[in-house]
């Protein structure tokens, strides 16, 4: 029998609370739990990047990447969590995701939550840490050239998440 723990978590600025099993993963937290089904699972093992989320510790400005199919989810207790769904503000797109769109980044979709976590992550680093323009292709792949995506739709989402970067003030010079 599995033990079980209370868990009080901030996902995409709401607080959830459960008893949940210790084994329990956050991709199953989220789409079990709290109905929030953006995260895609597919390899289950963390290597290919679909569920990509953000987390860091309420309080702390910036957010760290989690694999929500092997973390579980008593390990972000007392944390806040931004996932896929939470990326719009106000009912407005993102930025990204209208880069997503524009530049039709995706085949299946699969891949596509976990390159936008991943991408926001890589933008919010560039925020705090500005690069010239003539590293932004380096810069893109090594933070996201572990996603996997297997309709190789690689180009679309580099040139979305290119233009953002290079579009919006104070993140190259």
């Amino acid at each position: 029998m599995n033990p079980k723990q209370e868990i009080s978590i901030v996902i995409n600025g709401r607080t959830a609370k459960a008893c949940v099993p210790t084994n329990l993963s956050l991709a199953e937290f989220l789409h079990e739990k709290i109905g929030l089904t953006g995260t895609k699972v597919t390899c289950a093992m963390g290597i290919c990047k679909a569920c990509t989320v953000a987390a860091r510790p309420v309080g702390v400005s910036s957010y760290y990447r989690v694999q929500a199919c092997i973390t579980p989810v008593i390990a972000l207790n007392g944390q806040e969590v931004l996932t896929v769904e939470g990326l719009a503000q106000d009912g407005l797109l993102a930025p990204l995701q209208h880069a997503f769109l524009k530049h039709f980044s995706f085949q299946c979709g699969y891949c596509t939550p976990g390159f936008l976590m991943g991408a926001t992550l890589f933008i919010e680093q560039l925020k705090s840490q500005p690069i010239p323009k003539a590293d932004i292709e380096i810069a893109m792949i090594e933070s996201l050239g572990d996603h996997i995506c297997r309709c190789t739709g690689y180009a679309k989402y580099y040139e979305a998440i290119k233009e953002v970067a290079l579009t919006t003030p104070g993140l190259t010079y």
